[in-house]
């Protein structure tokens, strides 16, 4: 399987096609990501909120695969965004890794106003090579104006909900004019999205 990849705003590159491990059970999570890159996957998706991040790890030290040809991602949870460089370091233990390829802040919860903090974190840890690209999640046009008028760096990746029932088109130009990549969760969207009539027409077309 051949995966085409895109080139950040760091320089850095990412398949644009990966496997995220929402809601994977952590005791399923090896045997489901091993194959996977049996299969020929290399981008991997979890999050510390996941509770899967060991299973993850597991799977790439089994697969022997080595580690300059795989892309790991993981995320920031909410509770954690004032204390970034620890919640990084035990990802990292866990995921048995000595730098991820792309962290990210799961959600800017501005209610409780951290998300800035926790930019600046992310921007320290990049420094220290802990994480290759730093980015967001879940961010919308204000939260994600505000990181790049505080912070010193624009984030490599904007990843949020994407689907024919949800496209979002505002959010995806905005990300995109500040030069921000635009990452899917849930492209698929729901069950009635697969059997739009629009989905199963391009469906029929491929």
């Amino acid at each position: 399987m051949t995966i085409p990849s895109i080139t950040l705003n760091d320089g850095h590159t990412i398949p644009q096609f990966g496997l995220g491990v929402f809601l994977m059970p952590p005791a399923e999570t090896r045997e489901h990501v091993l194959t996977a890159l049996e299969l020929g996957y290399r981008h991997i998706d979890t999050a510390a909120v996941y509770r899967n991040e060991e299973g993850v790890g597991a799977a790439i030290a089994e697969s022997g695969i080595p580690r300059d040809e795989l892309f790991i991602t993981t995320k920031l949870w909410n509770d954690r965004q004032t204390d970034a460089p620890a919640a990084m370091r035990e990802s990292l233990d866990k995921l048995g890794l000595d730098q991820v390829d792309l962290y990210l802040i799961h959600w800017p919860t501005p209610k409780f106003d951290t998300y800035v903090e926790a930019w600046l974190a992310l921007e320290q840890l990049q420094e220290e090579g802990l994480a290759r690209s730093i980015g967001v999640s879940n961010f919308h046009q204000e939260p994600l104006a505000r990181v790049i008028a505080e912070g010193s760096i624009v984030p490599a990746i904007n990843q949020f909900e994407i689907h024919p029932s949800l496209p979002q088109f505002d959010l995806v130009t905005f990300s995109r004019d500040l030069g921000i990549a635009v990452e899917a969760w849930s492209p698929l969207g729901r069950t009635a999205d697969l059997t739009a009539p629009e989905v199963v027409r391009l469906a029929e077309q491929t």
